[in-house]
Order: structure tokens, then C-alpha cells, then sequence
């Protein structure tokens, strides 16, 4: 699955759960949870690795019979980015589900080259010490991420 790995000390929502997790974040926002949301959240949150919005697209035109525009899936993850639903892998322009809609950390991924599997980490004292030099030279920073290109333990 392409979720992002989490180190959490309580298990993590799969499923219905994390769905249903999902779903009342994003109503807390404000925001409804349509049939195409769901579609493109179940999609994300099955993956085996990171998934790219064509990917996407490409899939659920497959499973509806018809076309859905990769930008109206780009608007999707876009939101779901904005309500921490999904975290973004820029150097891939792919997208994980996070595995704790509630929970907002700073971003660290460890990101295979070789085959693309993806653990999102959290560091709280190194993405501080990232903050505090970005502060330090004046700059705010809003949300560091943190990419790692490498090769996983299965392909070292």
C-alpha cells in the first residue's frame, strides 16, 4: 500500500477506517466527500507505491468507462494536500495517502530510485533544526519537505 509510512506509537486507520478518517476531515473543512473524491482516495490509499494524478486518471477511466481529465484528479489532490489527506513526493510528482488525516507533521521521504516504494518519516527535532536556519536567513517557512533519493533495504 502507498501509504506513507508513519511512526506512530497506536495503530494506523486502513480501510473503511481511514476513509471514514478521511471523510470527516475533509467535511470538517467545509468540503463534501463526492463519489469521485472517494474513488480517488480508495485509489491512493491501495497503491503499492506513490501514484501520479495521469496514473490516476488512467485508472478510474478504466473502472467508470469513461475519460476523467488527469486535471480534475490534479484538483483533487491538490485538496488533498491542502487538508492533509495526501502528502506530495515532488521529486516524483506523486502523491501517498497519509495515514493520519489528523495528524500534521513536517515531511521527510525516503525514496527508492530503483523501485519507487516511498516511507514518509517524522523527525520533529531535524525538520526543527531545518526551520530554525531557514529562520535564521529570514525566511518563513510553511511546510518543510524533506526528499531522501536512494535505494530501500529490499533493493540496497
Amino acid at each position: 500500500m502507498a501509504r506513507a509510512a508513519h511512526h506512530h506509537h497506536h495503530i494506523e486507520p486502513a480501510g473503511e477506517a481511514l476513509a471514514d478518517a478521511a471523510r470527516r476531515a475533509l467535511e470538517t473543512r467545509g468540503e463534501q466527500w463526492t463519489d469521485m473524491r472517494s474513488a480517488i482516495f480508495e485509489l491512493l490509499a491501495t497503491d503499492e507505491k506513490p501514484s501520479s494524478a495521469y496514473d490516476i486518471a488512467d485508472r478510474l477511466s478504466q473502472a467508470r468507462g469513461k475519460r476523467v481529465a488527469p486535471n480534475s484528479v490534479y484538483r483533487i489532490l491538490d485538496l488533498f494536500v491542502a487538508s492533509n489527506l495526501a502528502l506530495r513526493i515532488e521529486s516524483a510528482n506523486a502523491f501517498v495517502v497519509n495515514a493520519h488525516p489528523g495528524c500534521r507533521h513536517d515531511c521527510i521521504f525516503l525514496v527508492c530510485k530503483n523501485c519507487g516504494e516511498t516511507t514518509h518519516v517524522d523527525d520533529d527535532a531535524l525538520t526543527a533544526g531545518v526551520r530554525a536556519m531557514a529562520e535564521r536567513d529570514g525566511f518563513v517557512a510553511e511546510r518543510p519537505v524533506i526528499e531522501i533519493l536512494g535505494r530501500c533495504a529490499k533493493c540496497a
